[in-house]
């Protein structure tokens, strides 16, 4: 029997090494034995925590949107005015664990996996949601609330695709090229209702 104390280290080891498997695979095509391997766990234990590999993959979901969700508020709690806490936002989205080619990798196998599992597809709204909530709720100091909405559809758009573009190495972008990319389209945006504003 694991000792006491022992479970949660061991549960985020391998929460951890599945994100590392999905990402060096860049699929889902992993097994438990892998990961637990990576993890330097047996597989008995890799179940006994997890159940089933399916769990694991969407406890790995969740550690990714609590982590981000906390860079987030982290960086919000930072900004003094809206233009900063969409500044907050997008530096977040491209925060280098976040950018990471395996990190990136993992997001791409899980939105495959959305497809199929109505689970993680879930997961992956309530991501979505939260990027557009912080970016609106921005804007909306900035522009209209009509304007703030598609302005936000833009930005996530953006952000998404750069992720496809980073994981598929097709002119791979900066970080801090991604991030003036999304800075420029919204300062943009914003001076074409005349409200640019400098960051």
């Amino acid at each position: 029997m694991p000792r006491i104390g022992m479970e949660p280290v061991r549960r985020k080891a391998l929460v951890d090494a599945a994100l590392r498997a999905i990402g060096q695979h860049g699929s889902l095509d992993v097994t438990m034995s892998e990961i637990a391997r990576t993890a330097g766990v047996s597989p008995a234990l890799a179940h006994h925590y997890f159940g089933s590999k399916d769990q694991l993959l969407i406890e790995t979901i969740r550690a990714l949107l609590r982590q981000l969700r906390a860079d987030t508020v982290d960086a919000l709690r930072h900004a003094q005015t809206p233009r900063e806490r969409l500044s907050a936002v997008i530096r977040v989205s491209f925060h280098a664990d976040q950018f990471a080619s395996e990190t990136i990798a993992a997001w791409l196998a899980f939105y495959t996996e959305a497809q199929r599992s109505e689970a993680v597809r879930r997961l992956l709204v309530i991501y979505a949601r939260r990027l557009n909530s912080n970016v609106v709720s921005a804007l909306k100091a900035l522009c209209p609330a009509h304007d703030a909405g598609r302005i936000a559809e833009g930005a996530a758009a953006m952000i998404d695709g750069l992720y496809i573009r980073q994981s598929l190495r097709s002119a791979p972008v900066t970080v801090e090229g991604s991030m003036a990319l999304v800075e420029d389209y919204i300062e943009g945006q914003l001076a074409g209702i005349g409200r640019g504003t400098a960051r």
